[in-house]
């Protein structure tokens, strides 16, 4: 006799395929014969704590389907970083609807949430499976070989910068263009994927991994500039000096500029362009350089409807049915992560949740170059896959000049 209730719930920064992660969750769970009900919270923790839930067992496969296809979180997020007594609240409500098993699609943060409320389930003897289901376009969850929601966001950042360096050779100048990331730079090296030629852009790529230093910026702008009479920039809003004070805040000082901070005190990285200004106003001022244009992608990369690999989707929705069998076979809770295997296939294994809450990964030291400033062909190896297939690319006519008769000098 079905039994079961269930609960999923999706936390943090949408993604273009988290709703796979849900959908596979929801269909997986519906063919097991012990489960009866299926709830949805909306809003993540926030959600349940509000008891704010929705009946997913009512929906059709039909709709879920197309739901599944759509990017952004269908069943809403929330940014709240619960503590421990923000967790308890949150098992008291599991506890009182008889939930039997907590799925909760997120990263870093989402991932401790789990192992908080998985404790507070064994401290008080009440039997709840807790699962973890891996989500983040910035790709920093430990233990995976990548995370669903990075491999879209990733199509994304190479298309976008292969289009804006083809912007900038038309009309040269400096083009910089900011992207996510606070401590790992996986996203903006996946710029260098929207490389073709080899004078294409982007020309230099500065990611959290390393220190940045303003002056060296300046003058690597400039001997690129020289070289090409152009330069594309891709830089990663968690750019940091040697004392790990990220560079927003520094510029902003030196020019008695007020930033944002977030609920955590920390300076608001996204969601504003002030980084891109900052910049491109130092290479304006101090390089003369006259054309110089600066994007933030801010929450671009994260649910572009027209832009979502068909690898990352399908991964997303197999994290979610894994996520299921493991609750039910596994008989331990866990953190569902990506492995690789082969040139490109994948297997998923249930890691304690010990090993992946609040730890944060950076890109490996084999995928950037030694002068900091590009990655290697490994980590061109190392992403190709992930992109997908029917990638754009992008062509030049030949250079068939016809002689002059005006201007022979």
């Amino acid at each position: 006799m079905a039994s079961c209730k269930i609960l999923v719930a999706q936390g943090g920064g949408p993604t273009a395929v988290i709703n796979q992660s849900l959908v596979g969750v929801v269909l997986e769970a519906r063919r097991q014969h012990q489960v009866g009900l299926v709830y949805g919270a909306r809003h993540g923790v926030r959600g349940i704590v509000a008891e704010d839930f929705v009946d997913l067992t009512q929906e059709t496969s039909h709709n879920l389907e197309l739901v599944a296809s759509t990017p952004s979180s269908a069943l809403g997020s929330t940014r709240d970083k619960p503590d421990a007594a923000y967790c308890h609240k949150i098992f008291q409500v599991l506890q009182a609807h008889e939930i039997s098993h907590f799925f909760y699609i997120g990263g870093n943060d989402s991932s401790d949430t789990v192992r908080i409320v998985s404790g507070e389930a064994a401290a008080a003897g009440y039997p709840l499976r807790c699962i973890h289901i891996p989500k983040t376009i910035d790709n920093d969850l430990v233990e995976n070989d990548h995370t669903p929601g990075f491999p879209s966001a990733a199509r994304f950042v190479a298309q976008a910068f292969a289009g804006a360096n083809l912007d900038n050779a038309a009309l040269p100048g400096v083009y910089l263009g900011v992207v996510m990331g606070r401590h790992a730079g996986f996203l903006t090296a996946a710029s260098a994927l929207g490389k073709k030629f080899p004078d294409d852009g982007p020309h230099l790529i500065y990611l959290p991994e390393r220190v940045f230093e303003l002056e060296r910026f300046l003058a690597d702008v400039k001997a690129v500039f020289d070289r090409h009479g152009r330069c594309v920039i891709a830089v990663s809003e968690g750019i940091h000096d040697a004392a790990g004070q990220p560079i927003l805040a520094q510029l902003a000082k030196d020019l008695a500029k007020d930033l944002e901070h977030d609920a955590h005190g920390n300076v608001q990285l996204s969601g504003n362009g002030a980084l891109a200004d900052l910049l491109c106003e130092e290479i304006k001022t101090r390089l003369k350089i006259s054309r110089v244009r600066g994007d933030t992608f801010g929450y671009l990369q994260r649910s572009f409807i027209g832009c979502v690999s068909d690898v990352d989707q399908r991964e997303a929705r197999e994290v979610g049915e894994k996520a299921v069998q493991f609750a039910f076979n596994a008989g331990r809770d866990g953190s569902v992560a990506i492995k690789r295997s082969g040139y490109y296939s994948v297997d998923y294994e249930l890691l304690p949740l010990s090993a992946v809450a609040g730890k944060t990964r950076v890109m490996d030291d084999a995928f950037i170059s030694d002068n900091g400033t590009d990655v290697t062909d490994a980590f061109r190896l190392y992403l190709r896959p992930l992109l997908g297939s029917g990638m754009p690319d992008a062509f030049r006519l030949r250079p068939n000049p016809v002689a002059k008769i005006l201007n022979k000098n």
